[in-house]
Order: C-alpha cells, then sequence, then structure tokens
C-alpha cells in the first residue's frame, strides 16, 4: 500500500497543491499513509493565490519544515512517493546538490536513496541554465521532473480543470489508480 508525502513549497502554483490533495484525499482507499509538509512562504502564496487557508481542512497529517522526526526522515519509514508541488527552483537546487536543510530536503535525498520514487513539479518559467542542469541532475538521480505545464487536448473550461491536467498526470506517475481524460479514447 502507498505511503506518501506531498511537499508544498513557496513557487507559485498553490492551485496545483489543493486539487492534488482534494485528489488524494478522494483516493483514500489506494494509500495507507499521506503526510504533508508545507514551508511558511508556501501557506502565503496559498492565502495570497487561493484567498484562504483551505490547506488547513485536508484530513491529513502535517509536520513543520523542521520536524526531522518525521517518519518520511528516514528510508525505514518506507514512504514509497513523495511530491513536490509546486517545487521552488530554490527547492530544487537544493535536492540537486544534496543539500538536506529542511525536511523538504531530507525526506527527497531518502527517497532518491532508497530508489524510490520523486515527482518534482517545477512551476518557474523561463528556465536558466542553473535550472536544467539542477532538473538534470535530479532526473540523473531517480527523479522525475514534472513541469506545471497544462495540456488543452480535454478542452479544459475552468481554472480547476487547467491545473488538473497537471494534476492528473502527477497522479498517473505516482501510480495511482484515476479516471481523467485520455488521448484517444
Amino acid at each position: 500500500m502507498n505511503k506518501i508525502v506531498v511537499a508544498i513549497t513557496g513557487a507559485s502554483g498553490s492551485i496545483y497543491a489543493s486539487q492534488l490533495l482534494a485528489k488524494l484525499t478522494a483516493l483514500k482507499d489506494q494509500w495507507q499513509e499521506l503526510s504533508v509538509v508545507m514551508t511558511e512562504n508556501a501557506k502565503q502564496v496559498w492565502q495570497t493565490e487561493l484567498d484562504n487557508e483551505g490547506y488547513k481542512n485536508y484530513p491529513v497529517k502535517f509536520f513543520s519544515q523542521n520536524d526531522f522526526s518525521a517518519p518520511f526522515a528516514s528510508g525505514s519509514g518506507q514512504y514509497n512517493t513523495m511530491i513536490i508541488i509546486p517545487c521552488s527552483m530554490g527547492t530544487l537546487g537544493r535536492i540537486a546538490s544534496g543539500v538536506s536543510s529542511d525536511l523538504i530536503t531530507r525526506a527527497a535525498d531518502v527517497v532518491l536513496k532508497e530508489r524510490r520514487k520523486l515527482i518534482c513539479v517545477v512551476r518557474d518559467t523561463p528556465y536558466n541554465l542553473i535550472h536544467v542542469r539542477n532538473m538534470e541532475t535530479v532526473i540523473l538521480s531517480g527523479g522525475i521532473i514534472c513541469p506545471a505545464t497544462p495540456s488543452f487536448y480535454s478542452k479544459p473550461s475552468t481554472i480547476e480543470a487547467i491545473a488538473n491536467t497537471v494534476v492528473d498526470r502527477v497522479l498517473d506517475l505516482a501510480g495511482l489508480d484515476i479516471t481523467t481524460f485520455r488521448w484517444g479514447k
């Protein structure tokens, strides 16, 4: 059974985290544990972008950014999937450099060293060469870079539907069974 940790950083794109948490909550039969770590900047960005503190309403366990006693801070916790959504370029750079200065970067380091699934949903644009090289390093280390680039062939008509084109890809990458638009069906 899946043990999933969701990390939310201060990059713009709180709607992606919001939609992911809503969908994961609805898929509770597909995971054993769902934990969340959120930076203080992420909370500010969420409030700015979504005009609420809805992250407090999800029935999941929250951990502080400096709680190194969290079960996913060690490989023995057996969390098999980590999703960083949105993933700031600063967080990506620290992961690529092996800097485990907080719970998010420590958990990412653990997931990579244990050869488990790390999905980084980067949202910044455009990229500079440092970003590209950090993405390359994470990919070569076994991580997945999933840019928060929505698709439009499903003809989404709301901002939530647009965001869900990315979130559904993330859920697919995480190996969860979902119902979504599929090309050619």
